[in-house]
């Protein structure tokens, strides 16, 4: 399946990343269009919470066993019925709401049979790339694909919102099924034509997920790579995700500036992910994507300090483009490092790692937030515990320090 020397000409990777990008603006765009229809038709911002939960959490669940059938089936056949299967649900969901019979009970319902057939499709996406490009092609075939995603989310939203604006709810749910539908189309298994799964055992569901757990706890360095993750999310990006909005309120701010600084954590993720798709580190990743992370959380502290908008913007740009340089290269090392037979499963648990501890990240801040402590303080003791974790990961890190 690794024909071209480019990647660009290499047809299976692009109908990948085809696949991905649309899969993204489908997700993006009926996340948008849930939480406006909680907002504008359910008119309850607890309405808001549940059904962010129920598509949350399920997914997280799911994301354990994502891995596991990824290693045992063709990830284009699982990330094809994934699609189909989202689609179907949209389907309902479009039906539901042509016939004004949507209410929070079935939406939260279909919200969380999304969320876990969207786990599905990262690990079998991600476990897919080795697969089908050369090992020095990696780094720039993840930084092109996560690129592609990352535009793809900012403009699903932006389209949501058009289609709300000038049509309708129902239609905004009716686009997002076109495109979860396009990218069922571009992993079309005989399309692609993947070579079948490596595992074949007759292994229990639980021991499969049991035995991928042992195989991260046995590498330090996918541990330490892990632990390096879980801290720029749980402390960094989740704590600004929820942060942000709350500093611009409290800085008597408008939705103007909201833009501008969620805008530029964006803009500068997607600078570094261009940047590593033209630059590839072939000596000493550990060291880069470990000490990435201190400047990454170093800016984040200073971000804490400031008070104007332009300092604000720059520093998140820096911070949004420092946290690629930290994510895709221990990517690409542990696609590379990992054994073939649970490339799935590495992949699920290290997604697991970037976004399960989102929501406990979303309490702290914002149950301290309650607490009569301002943000920026609230953001800086955040931005020092993860400095002290810094610390004890460097102390840690013998072996992911000297890995090229």
């Amino acid at each position: 399946m690794k024909t071209s020397n480019k990647l660009i000409f290499n047809r299976t990777f692009m109908l990948m990343l085809l696949a991905g990008i649309f899969a993204m603006i489908g997700f993006s765009t009926i996340l948008t269009t849930i939480t406006w229809y909680a907002v504008k038709e359910i008119k309850s911002s607890m309405a808001l919470g549940y059904i962010l939960v129920a598509a949350t959490v399920p997914r997280l669940i799911m994301m354990t066993f994502s891995g596991m059938v990824a290693d045992k089936f063709k990830k284009t056949t699982i990330m094809y019925y994934s699609n189909i299967a989202e689609a179907l649900v949209l389907v309902i969901l479009y039906f539901l709401i042509i016939n004004d019979q949507l209410s929070l009970v079935p939406l939260m319902i279909l919200a969380a049979f999304f969320g876990m057939l969207d786990a599905f499709f990262g690990p079998a996406s991600t476990s897919l790339i080795p697969k089908v490009v050369e090992q020095f092609q990696l780094q720039r075939a993840n930084s092109l694909f996560q690129g592609g995603t990352q535009i793809s989310f900012i403009f699903g939203p932006i389209i949501a919102g058009i289609v709300m604006e000038h049509y309708s709810i129902a239609t905004s749910f009716y686009l997002a099924l076109i495109f979860v539908f396009l990218s069922a189309i571009f992993v079309f298994p005989p399309l692609i034509k993947e070579t079948s799964a490596v595992e074949h055992d007759n292994n229990t569901p639980v021991r499969d997920i049991i035995e991928g757990f042992r195989y991260v706890k046995s590498s330090r360095f996918l541990i330490t790579g892990i632990i390096i993750l879980i801290t720029a999310n749980f402390f960094g990006l989740g704590a600004l995700s929820v942060g942000i909005p709350i500093l611009v309120e409290a800085s008597g701010g408008t939705p103007i500036n909201l833009t501008y600084l969620q805008s530029s954590l964006g803009v500068g993720m997607l600078t570094g992910t261009a940047l590593l798709s033209a630059i590839t580190f072939k000596k000493g990743r550990g060291k880069i994507t470990l000490f990435t992370l201190l400047l990454m959380l170093v800016l984040f502290l200073v971000f804490t300090q400031v008070n104007a908008v332009i300092w604000q913007v720059l520093l998140l740009f820096l911070i949004g483009l420092t946290y690629t340089i930290v994510y895709i290269p221990f990517i690409t090392m542990a696609q590379e490092f990992s054994d073939e037979k649970v490339t799935g499963r590495v992949m699920s648990l290290i997604f697991l790692a970037m976004t399960g501890f989102d929501p406990i990240s979303y309490v702290l801040i914002s149950g301290l937030n309650t607490m009569n402590i301002s943000i920026f303080s609230v953001l800086a003791i955040s931005a020092s515990v993860s400095l002290v974790v810094w610390v004890f990961i460097l102390f840690n890190s013998k072996t992911y320090r000297h890995t090229d």
